[in-house]
């Protein structure tokens, strides 16, 4: 039986949102979810106060612990964190909390009860519902869909959104096997899963769009085909 959850925030130079976004996730989980739950914000890199912050977040509540990473590379501090944590599940969730946090509900019922090992938020999904985003992003983010798909042949839609939970048994030898350590992370560690035979379901969610995001598009698409091409080839 599951009965401990680290969910892992990391973060970069996000100090205007940081206690904002903590403050309504951690008041989420205290009213929602019933498992021994912990807050891990993973600061990796920052140049603002966003570490300051998140130290006196901790040092206020105890159910919130930061690991603080020099050089920024989400992939690198996610794996770290994951592989590190004595919870049943892990989860990440991006900090702009774009997903609708009901989807956490989802997705540990599926975890937990339909014994899948990692369940992913899916924008791409019939029922997804996605507001605020450009069509820019969204023509970019369904192309890159279509590639990964079909030099990988994978099954899943939507590899990069900022929502995935996992029962950590299930994904640690794989987990130890990605590479990556920017945005490609999340590609790379759902394509060795699914090759590993690890049961992956995608699921709708709600999502709304950060229009601050820090993503450099063309810098991480370029970043993209590079790890497409060394994970299927090399």
């Amino acid at each position: 039986m599951f009965s401990t959850l680290d969910i892992i925030l990391p973060v970069y130079n996000e100090s205007k949102v940081l206690k904002k976004n903590v403050m309504k996730l951690y008041n989420f989980l205290t009213n929602n979810i019933s498992l021994d739950w912990r807050l891990v914000i993973a600061e990796n890199g920052s140049t603002d106060s966003t570490l300051e912050i998140a130290k006196l977040l901790s040092n206020e509540y105890p159910k919130i612990m930061v690991k603080s990473y020099q050089k920024p590379g989400r992939g690198g501090a996610i794996k770290d964190c994951w592989l590190t944590s004595d919870a049943d599940l892990v989860c990440y969730m991006d900090v702009d909390l774009s997903t609708d946090l009901e989807s956490l509900i989802t997705s540990l019922e599926h975890l937990i009860s339909d014994n899948f090992d990692i369940v992913i938020g899916s924008r791409l999904l019939e029922t997804s519902k996605v507001y605020g985003r450009s069509l820019k992003r969204d023509l970019i983010s369904r192309s890159y869909s279509k590639i990964f798909r079909i030099i990988l042949g994978t099954k899943f839609k939507d590899a990069q959104c900022g929502f995935k939970l996992a029962k950590k048994h299930s994904i640690q030898e794989t987990l130890r096997k990605v590479k990556d350590k920017g945005w490609f992370f999340d590609t790379e560690f759902l394509y060795k899963s699914q090759k590993a035979d690890l049961r992956i379901k995608e699921i709708p969610v709600i999502w709304t769009d950060d229009r601050d995001s820090k993503v450099n598009i063309l810098a991480t698409i370029i970043k993209d085909l590079i790890g497409l091409f060394r994970i299927k080839f090399l």
